[in-house]
Parts: C-alpha cells; sequence; structure tokens
C-alpha cells in the first residue's frame, strides 16, 4: 500500500503586494498554487498510489467565486477515476464556518466531520484513517483525546492539522504534544499546519508535517513538496519527500569581498545562481539577494544609488536555460575606508569621518542626533518616522550609507564604479 501525505495546498492564495515588484512574473506566481496541486495529482497517478491524505488548508480563506473549487474538484476527479481515496480534513484557513461555498461531493473523496472525529477502514488495503476536521478558525482544544482507538490489524494514520505545542512561530490552532500522538497507538500521523517540512518523531508512530506544497512569498524558501510512503505487511518499507513546487524561493547571500567592479558582480552572482538552481532548469527561481562584505561595491552604491540592484537583474538576463525573477536586493555592505587617514583629512572629506566616527562611539549621542535632524529632511521612507523606534544596528547602517554617499560626492579619490 502506497500512500501520499500533504497539506497546506493554499489553492489560489491572493499573494498581495505582487504589483509593487516591477517585472515581476505575476501570473506565473499566482498560479503556482494550482501548477503544484497539478503536479501532486500527477505524481499519484504515475506512482500508483492507493490514498491521498490532505492535512488541512486546502484553501486559503473563503473563495472568491466558485472558479477555486471548480479547479479543485477537477483535480480530485481526476484523481478518483484512476482509484486513489482522498482524505481531507479541513484547518484554520478553509474551516467549515470559513469556506461558505458549496459543491456536489466527489465519490471516493472523504472529508472528516468537524463536529466529531471518525474512522474510515479499508480492509483491503490493510489501512485505518482517523481524522476530525476544523469547525472554525481557531481551535484551542487538542483533538487527539477524541479520535478513535486504533483498528486492530490494520495500519492506522491520524491526519490532524495542528500546532502542536511550544511552536512560537504559529498560532496554537488544535495544539498537542509528540507524547499525547504517540500514546494514540497509531503507525502514522499525517499532520499539516507548519509550512515548513519536519520529521517530528521518525517511527512508532513516525510524525510528519510535509510542509506546505508551494512557497508562497520569500520566508518560505526551499523545495516544498509531499511525504510518499510505502507500507508492506502494517511496516513502513520505505519514505521520500517529493519536492513538487513550481516556483522556488531562495535566500542568496553573496559575500562581496575581493569584487571590485559590477561586472564581477556579475560573474559571481551567475556561479552562484547556477549552483543554487543546478540541474533545476523547469522551475521559477525567486531569489531574495543580500550583498554583505566589505567591498568597494559600497562606493559605487554611494555614488549611483541603486547601480547594485540594477547590476544583479541585469545579470539575470544573461543565465542561459535558468527562469530566475530577483525578488528583492538587500545591501550589507561595509566601505574599505581608512578611517584612520581619512579622518585626519584637513577638508571637508575628514570632517564627515570625525562627526561619523563621534556618532558612532555612542548609541545614545547617535539616537539623539537622529531624532533632532529627521525633521529636516524630506520625503523619508516610513521607517524612519519614529527615530526612537529604530534599532542602534539600523540607525548605524543608515549613517554609514550616508556617509558614504556624501563622500562619494566630496572627493574625486575614492575610487569610481568603472563602465559596464
Amino acid at each position: 500500500m502506497k500512500f501520499i501525505h500533504a497539506a497546506d495546498l493554499h489553492v489560489d492564495s491572493p499573494l498581495r503586494g505582487l504589483g509593487a515588484y516591477d517585472g515581476a512574473p505575476v501570473e506565473r506566481l499566482r498560479g503556482a498554487t494550482r501548477q503544484a496541486l497539478v503536479a501532486l495529482v500527477d505524481l499519484s497517478i504515475a506512482r500508483e498510489v492507493d490514498v491521498v491524505l490532505l492535512a488541512g488548508d486546502i484553501f486559503d480563506r473563503d473563495w472568491t467565486d466558485f472558479r477555486t473549487g471548480l479547479f479543485f474538484r477537477d483535480q480530485m476527479v481526476r484523481l478518483t477515476r484512476t482509484g486513489v481515496r482522498v482524505f481531507v480534513v479541513r484547518g484554520n484557513h478553509d474551516a467549515a464556518s470559513e469556506i461558505t461555498k458549496r459543491l456536489p461531493a466527489v465519490p471516493g473523496v472523504h472529508e472528516f466531520d468537524s463536529r466529531v472525529a471518525g474512522t474510515i477502514d479499508i480492509p483491503e488495503l490493510g489501512v485505518a484513517v482517523h481524522g476530525r476536521s476544523f469547525p472554525d478558525r481557531a481551535v484551542a482544544e487538542d483533538l487527539v483525546p477524541g479520535y478513535p482507538a486504533p483498528v486492530p490489524g490494520r495500519f492506522n494514520i491520524g491526519v490532524l492539522h495542528t500546532s502542536l505545542t511550544g511552536n512560537v512561530d504559529h498560532d496554537p490552532y488544535a495544539p498537542t504534544s509528540e507524547a499525547v500522538l504517540a500514546a494514540k497507538g497509531y503507525d502514522y500521523f499525517a499532520l499539516g499546519h507548519i509550512h515548513a517540512r519536519q520529521i517530528v518523531r521518525e517511527a512508532h508512530p513516525r510524525i510528519v508535517y510535509p510542509g506546505n506544497l508551494q512557497g508562497r512569498h520569500a520566508k518560505e524558501t526551499g523545495p516544498k513538496g509531499c511525504e510518499l510512503v510505502t507500507v508492506t505487511d502494517g511496516r513502513i518499507v520505505a519514505t521520500e519527500f517529493v519536492a513538487l513546487d513550481v516556483v522556488r524561493w531562495h535566500h542568496l547571500a553573496l559575500d562581496t569581498a575581493g569584487i571590485d567592479d559590477i561586472d564581477a558582480l556579475a560573474s559571481r552572482f551567475h556561479a552562484d545562481v547556477r549552483a543554487l538552481a543546478a540541474d533545476d532548469a523547469g522551475r521559477l527561481h525567486a531569489i531574495r539577494v543580500t550583498l554583505h562584505g566589505e567591498s568597494s561595491l559600497h562606493h559605487v552604491e554611494a555614488a549611483q544609488p541603486g547601480a547594485l540592484a540594477a547590476a544583479i537583474q541585469a545579470a539575470t538576463q544573461d543565465l542561459d536555460n535558468l527562469a530566475v525573477w530577483i525578488e528583492q536586493v538587500r545591501l550589507e555592505l561595509r566601505s574599505p575606508l581608512d578611517r584612520t587617514a581619512a579622518a585626519a583629512r584637513p577638508d571637508a572629506f575628514g570632517e564627515v569621518v570625525r562627526l561619523v566616527d563621534e556618532l558612532l562611539a555612542d548609541d545614545a549621542t547617535l539616537q539623539s542626533w537622529v531624532a533632532a535632524h529627521l525633521d529636516e529632511l524630506p520625503q523619508l521612507p516610513d521607517r524612519f518616522a519614529d527615530a526612537t523606534a529604530l534599532s542602534p544596528d539600523a540607525v548605524r547602517t543608515a549613517l554609514l550609507g550616508a556617509e558614504a554617499s556624501v563622500l562619494a560626492h566630496l572627493d574625486a579619490a575614492v575610487p569610481p564604479a568603472r563602465d559596464a
């Protein structure tokens, strides 16, 4: 018997804010959750699985119209026509009270009740599946004590949407513990809700979060997909994580030490991206790039703000057979400036460096100086609206960036950007 365990599909998740990104592949990003579900169905058919378990949050919210439900139903029909049985629990996003629209049920797809946990016994497969859906978005109780006892002589699977306990990164929905799950006497718990893949327990029972099927933003990085499990004579004999995401999110930290111009930056970016997405031409790779380290590129950016982000964007145009979109370029660069020598200069250049050194020497002095001068500067970014709320690190970074811009215009001796 083979089964697939997936969760947190969030079909037609709205992915708000994409319009703010110039040149973003909006349609490809917005269609990713649908295409990941198609890939799941294709995998299930190709690998001839017997059962598919969907552990909640199939949908992100109530359907805007019936097209979301019709798409999902069509994929379930594809599955069940090949003899695959599907078992679904609702989670916090698609709780019984959240999804108001309905379509005719698909024979072969069983949705567990939201009022009481239930069991479906499949003697010919030697498996019993137990589950309960969320009645409402916020479920504060532990649902596991209400799950039925294991069926003797069967491979028992519990399907549950839960945060477990002690996970500070997620809302405490249907909180339970590994010990409570283990005491239930099941062989496998198919969990949902946590979007990062996690093997909570290897065996007796095996407890797994498969993660979400498709990453939706830059905080959901790396491969996303499902668990494929093979059971023989009531024992798990093979497990496999199968990546199904059609858009993969990455964070790329690029050390700029030793990189002096934008041509060298482009070459280094090409090498890093090809390593990141090796032999993976079929996916769109959405990348957040952070340029860090001590480099002359600090001066390039100071002289022409936006130059480095533009250089990274341009470098993606030269990548053959790889679909890459740069979600954001962040700068954490340090100037290779000899501050001691610069501060000794008797001109305006030296005066700027001395003032900055004085401010950097004491956080309280720096904070009060920034607060006193912010009102003099028009059109500041929103994050500078309240100087008292800024961390010392954020203020120091902003001050050094401003210093670099001023110095770049004050002294021709500062190495200029080379022509591209």
